[in-house]
């Protein structure tokens, strides 16, 4: 029988009602076998998340060596859960042992981790599956680096014999036994390595959204949908700003073609969007543009020489000074004479000046300028390379509202364009953009 690996996010566990939601999703289809589960979220605007409130205690713990205030608010959280959801099941042994072993491994990962390891134990409660904890499962470095391979190892041991499991995302643990957590976000990490693991028929990552839109609702009111889209557009997607996933989790499923469908727990019949390996060209036929996401915060080094084009070393000079500051580069869109480089403002923030004049020590150049304040904006989709004209419909789109272009850069898979403009002008570029080429 088919496998399917579900992973439900914080507003899926957040409250009994939602749970309750999550058991009958999971229930509702017998292949839905291992279910990796986030600490609650927020149940309302103004609520805080289990895993802040956590992050809280450690600094208690770090300043007055007891944390009984804000794990209360803790306690009262799982407790009203587990009340609600009218489980024959005392959680105030786990919560007390929680506390106790906080204060005894103080440490800002274990705390942040027991949201999740509270949040499994209700889950399996409920679905009257077996508990399995992460810490037996994802292998750490002791220095934190997640190893993968180990990992796929171990999973393949300890699930071997046992069919139904909750089990807790975000964390795991050296070798020693001390507790490592992947970066916020993360238990969509460990809901793809457990499906690489299990080699799962498709792996269904469980949120608060019908999926990925075309692009931020919050700037075009209802875009579209994203029915499939690849892994490589999701990598692109993710990494400026579009963060339905952890862009990170694409890397296990990938190593075994595994599928993502991002689901949305409150609207469970709608089909979501589905993360493939590779699109069929019929299904992205007519589809010009897949997905535009941006971010603010970016400044350009505009670097001008006259015959830059034939000094030989020219670009690896340039490069050397920001390796040499520890900043890593964007973007690099040249021309014959010119050389910009996108760095990210926190990148290079308080080392400006020292930049700037080693460049001028190391290249001399004609003029050099920083130029801040930049937004970067990607359009992403494989079917811009099938179809002639793209970037002509993309600048005339914001050539209508008047924005001016600072920065345009092309990915050498013909699969995105990267176009910089002024942080004042980021929303209305987005919009602009969009209705360009969905009108």
């Amino acid at each position: 029988m088919a496998i399917k690996v579900t992973k439900f996010g914080g507003t899926s566990m957040a409250s009994a009602e939602s749970i309750n939601q999550v058991a009958n999703i999971v229930n509702a289809d017998k292949s839905r076998a291992y279910v990796i589960v986030s600490a609650p979220g927020k149940r309302f605007k103004e609520d805080i998340k289990v895993t802040d409130m956590l992050y809280s205690c450690f600094y208690d713990l770090e300043i007055k060596g007891e944390c009984a205030g804000n794990f209360n608010k803790i306690r009262e959280r799982f407790m009203g859960i587990v009340k609600d959801l009218e489980l024959d099941f005392d959680i105030v042994p786990y919560l007390d042992q929680v506390e106790q072993d906080m204060i005894d491994n103080n440490s800002a990962e274990f705390c942040a981790s027991r949201g999740e390891y509270l949040s499994a134990i209700v889950m399996a409660k409920k679905l009257g599956f077996e508990f399995v904890d992460a810490k037996d499962l994802m292998v750490f470095s002791p220095d934190g680096e997640f190893m993968p391979e180990e990992t796929n190892a171990k999973v393949k041991q300890v699930l071997k014999n046992i069919k139904k499991a909750v089990i807790p995302g975000f964390y795991g643990a050296d070798q020693y036994g001390t507790v490592h957590t992947f970066s916020r976000g993360g238990s969509d990490v460990s809901g793809a390595v457990i499906a690489r693991a299990v080699k799962a028929s498709i792996y269904e990552n469980w949120t608060d959204v019908n999926g990925f839109m075309v692009t931020d609702p919050r700037i075009v009111p209802n875009p579209k949908q994203i029915p499939v889209l690849s892994y490589l557009e999701l990598r692109e997607l993710s990494y400026m700003g579009a963060n339905v996933l952890h862009p990170e989790s694409i890397f296990p499923v990938r190593k075994e073609g595994i599928a993502i469908n991002i689901k949305n727990t409150f609207d469970p019949q709608n089909p979501g969007t589905l993360i493939v390996p590779e699109v069929n060209p019929d299904e992205v036929k007519g589809r010009v543009v897949t997905g535009i996401a941006g971010k603010k915060g970016y400044s350009i080094v505009f670097i001008s020489k006259s015959m830059m084009n034939s000094e030989i070393g020219f670009a690896r000079k340039v490069l050397s000074v920001f390796e040499y500051y520890n900043v890593s580069i964007e973007h690099i869109p040249s021309g014959i004479d010119t050389l910009s480089v996108v760095v990210a403002d926190s990148e290079i923030a308080g080392k400006e000046e020292v930049i700037l004049e080693k460049l001028r020590q190391e290249i001399k150049p004609d003029h050099l300028e920083l130029k801040s304040g930049i937004a970067l904006i990607a359009t992403v989709g494989h079917g811009m390379c099938f179809n002639p004209g793209t970037s002509a419909k993309l600048c005339s789109g914001l050539a209508k509202v008047n924005i001016n272009i600072r920065m345009l850069d092309q990915g050498s898979s013909e699969m995105n364009i990267i176009v910089g403009v002024s942080e004042d002008d980021y929303e209305e570029a987005i919009k602009a953009i969009y209705y360009a080429f969905y009108n």
